[in-house]
């Protein structure tokens, strides 16, 4: 049976890559493009991604999982469910981009992971910008990030940045591991 990993991969490469000119978010250039909600919303996706931030984050004693709002909200909502399942649950929460205007005005929804350690996810990791950005915040409310973990490691620097700030990096797959996978497709 194929590992997660492979599994993974080839759910990207059938639903997420495309190759072409593309612009990426940051404004830099780039002749592939990897949608990845294209798969962490995807019924088979979500069993898997679940099942891949586990395997990557379960050697780190974590208690919690979260990540920046939109590119992690499947992925949390994905570990929590299969964390229950599992035997072994894990509490969620979303790392807004921006403090909400009203009622507590804070960044962090859902459950509060203050003392807790916690696994940041992600659905790709370029950089490691937006990734880092939502550790930031995590710890400055009083979790412990013992962990970051990428859908899609597009290895342009995002695993070097994140352990430069001392912290672990996992990826469920990388793009070789895509582009693997679509040229088998």
């Amino acid at each position: 049976m194929p590992t997660t990993t492979e599994q993974l991969a080839a759910l990207f490469a059938t639903y997420s890559y495309r190759e072409g000119d593309f612009t990426l978010s940051s404004g830099a250039k780039s002749t592939f493009y990897l949608d990845a909600k294209q798969v962490t919303y995807r019924p088979e996706g979500v069993a898997l991604v679940g099942q891949a931030v586990l395997e990557a984050a379960r050697p780190f004693g974590v208690q919690g999982v979260g990540g920046m709002t939109m590119g992690a909200d499947a992925i949390v909502l994905s570990t929590v469910w299969a964390s229950q399942v599992a035997g072994a649950p894990l509490t969620g929460f979303i790392v807004r981009k921006e403090a909400k205007g009203h009622g507590t005005q804070q960044f962090i929804e859902g459950v509060h992971p203050k003392g807790q350690v916690v696994v940041i996810v992600d659905d790709v990791i370029t950089s490691g910008g937006s990734a880092l950005k939502a550790a930031e915040r995590v710890e400055a409310a009083g979790a412990k990030v013992a962990v970051i973990v990428g859908m899609v490691d597009r290895l342009q620097g995002g695993r070097e940045a994140i352990e430069g700030r001392g912290i672990a990096f996992r990826a469920a797959c990388t793009i070789d591991d895509v582009r693997a996978a679509f040229r088998r497709s």
